[in-house]
C-alpha cells in the first residue's frame, strides 16, 4: 500500500500546480469527477475491442498509453477528494474492511457474483 506520506506529498504537488496555473477555479468537485471519468473512459477506450488475453498482453506503446491514463485518473482522483476533504488511504482501508464483510473469503471464493446474491 503507498505510505501516507508519498501521497499527501503528492497532493500537495497536485495543489501547487493547480494554484501556479490558477486553476482551482475550476477544479470544482463537479468538474473533477467529470475530469476523472473521462479519463478513466479514455482508459476502457483502449481495451474496448480486445481479448481478454490481448489485455494481459500489451505492447510497448498501449501499455505506456494505459500509464498515462491512469496517471491522469489518478491524479484528478486526488484533487477531487482535496477538494471534498476526503482521506483517500482512511476511506479505502474502510471500504476494504466493509468489504471483508460483503465478501467473506470462505463464501466468496472464486465467484465474481454481487454479495447481494451471497445473502439471500
Amino acid at each position: 500500500m503507498t505510505q501516507p506520506g508519498l501521497l499527501r506529498a503528492l497532493s500537495i504537488e497536485l495543489d501547487a500546480f493547480a494554484t501556479e496555473r490558477d486553476w482551482h477555479q475550476f477544479h470544482s468537485p463537479k468538474n473533477l469527477a467529470m475530469a476523472l471519468a473521462v479519463e478513466v473512459a479514455e482508459n476502457m477506450e483502449i481495451f474496448q475491442w480486445l481479448t481478454t488475453e490481448q489485455s494481459k498482453e500489451l505492447d510497448t506503446k498501449t501499455l505506456q498509453n494505459v500509464e498515462e491514463e491512469l496517471a491522469d485518473s489518478f491524479i484528478y482522483l486526488i484533487r477531487l477528494a482535496d477538494t471534498l476533504g476526503v482521506d483517500l488511504l482512511r476511506a479505502a482501508e474502510s471500504k476494504l474492511k466493509q468489504n471483508r464483510g460483503k465478501y467473506p473469503a470462505d463464501v466468496v471464493r472464486g465467484s465474481s457474483a454481487k454479495y447481494t446474491e451471497y445473502n439471500e
